[in-house]
């Protein structure tokens, strides 16, 4: 493996775990401030101002705002949707499943949803076979989520 690819490596492994903060961060709040929405709704508020501030910093220069009128209503809507969706539900089980079992089974969930997109090339994406490699290596997480949630 190359320097780069080790240090995107590093980099997702990191992100990886910031993810598995903020579920046990934001549950904490919302028992704080009473419900699991109110927090999303701070966490998003505040994300949201974090990445306003880093757009007029580092890419003011680049918005393409006559853009946002072409773009289908799944792209416009959609990630912040399902962003929201997460979010809130990590809120409402990380206190009731655990922080390892959420994130296991969170990961393979992804794994086979990213299997289907990548088969159907969904998202203009290149098409990629369901290979008895990926498929298997998609089942061996998901049944190391449930030994995480079970055992």
């Amino acid at each position: 493996m190359s320097l780069q690819g080790f240090s995107l490596t590093v980099i997702a492994l990191l992100a990886g775990g910031l993810i598995a903060l903020q579920a046990p961060i934001n549950a904490e709040a919302a028992s704080r401030l009473g419900h699991p929405l109110t927090a999303a709704t701070m966490s998003f508020m505040v994300g949201t101002s974090a990445l306003i501030i880093l757009v007029l910093l580092f890419a003011r220069h680049h918005v393409q705002l006559e853009a946002f009128k072409s773009l289908p209503l799944y792209m416009l809507i959609g990630g912040g949707l399902l962003g929201a969706g997460y979010v809130t539900v990590n809120i409402v089980l990380a206190p009731r499943i655990g922080v390892a079992a959420l994130m296991a089974l969170g990961i393979a969930g992804q794994l086979f949803a990213a299997l289907v997109i990548d088969r159907l090339g969904l998202f203009s994406l290149a098409e990629r076979g369901l290979t008895s490699g990926r498929v298997g290596g998609a089942l061996l997480v998901l049944v190391g989520a449930l030994m995480v949630r079970s055992l």
